[in-house]
């Protein structure tokens, strides 16, 4: 649970560079991983099912990922007031003893309580948390208010050093998360798209540049809801409200265990942002360019 340390600043600190403005073509992803060594990502899986295009941004120079984090402030839309409520739903690859033992890496009240208010959100989830909840997993990739996104298959670290995450070899990495992407199929999830978060939100250019054959887009945040072992859900809601303008995209977690009052600064958070005009998108919606 190291990478719930993602405290205040610390979040946005230990991310590289972020480009901002996506272009207009839309992919998916080309492939997915089994759960056997790199040698199988060559050969190519089943990919995830994803449910219609979503819009994704171009590789940059020498086929780097691309990284987004808010909506671009000079697009056609900047003034529009949306914003996109995200949450990362963590599993680290050696955690099951912990989930045996009872404790509780999902958070079903807080997808409750997102549905009960009407709310649209994009899910980064691992492919342990998949594993180790595939029927919470189908439900939240088969409701139309949400899409999954990839938060890799391990949770381990693409860049080091990153809050005492043990780290994904580069070699391994794209592996790591087309292996989410078989988790979230096997699962029965339809609503994934080709979008993934670092762990940590830690990456340097090693690692966008190992990504590059996964043909997914970065998704990075502008806003930091401070709700990692945070024990006042006023603080966080608070945290959020101030941070957010037209085209903001906001990072939570789904996490019991380390993020335990997000649900409830959810339920001051949506209505404020409401009365102020604001309109709750998923990730896919605020990066399309239309």
């Amino acid at each position: 649970m190291a990478a719930f340390v993602l405290l205040g600043a610390a979040l946005v600190g230990c991310g590289g560079g972020a480009a901002e403005t996506p272009a207009p073509e839309a992919k998916t992803p080309t492939a997915s991983h089994s759960p056997s060594p790199r040698a199988d990502a060559a050969a190519g899986a089943k990919p995830a099912p994803v449910r219609g295009a979503v819009p994704t941004m171009a590789p940059g120079p020498g086929g780097l990922t691309p990284v987004y984090s808010r909506r671009a402030a000079k697009s056609p839309k900047s003034a529009e007031k949306v914003v996109a409520l995200t949450f990362d739903a963590d599993m680290t690859a050696d955690q099951g003893p912990r989930a045996a033992g009872g404790e509780r890496f999902d958070n079903p009240q807080l997808i409750a309580t997102l549905r009960r208010l009407k709310v649209d959100a994009t899910v980064f989830m691992t492919g342990r948390w998949a594993e180790e909840y595939p029927d919470q997993a189908r439900s939240i990739g088969g409701d139309p208010r949400f899409e999954i996104a990839n938060h890799s298959y391990s949770h381990y670290a693409f860049a080091s050093p990153c809050y005492g995450l043990p780290t994904v070899a580069g070699p391994d990495m794209t592996a790591d998360v087309q292996r989410a992407f078989d988790a979230f199929r096997d699962a029965g999830a339809v609503n994934v798209v080709p979008y993934f978060r670092f762990p940590g939100g830690c990456y340097d250019d090693a690692a966008l540049r190992a990504l590059g054959p996964a043909g997914v887009t970065a998704v990075q945040w502008d806003v930091v809801s401070g709700d990692a072992f945070a024990k006042d859900p006023d603080a966080v809601a608070e945290q959020v409200l101030d941070g957010v303008k037209p085209g903001s995209l906001v990072v939570m977690h789904c996490t019991r265990s380390a993020a335990p009052v997000t649900e409830r600064a959810i339920r001051r958070i949506v209505p404020e942002l409401r009365a102020r005009g604001y309109r709750f998108v998923k990730v896919s919606e605020l990066m399309s360019p239309s």
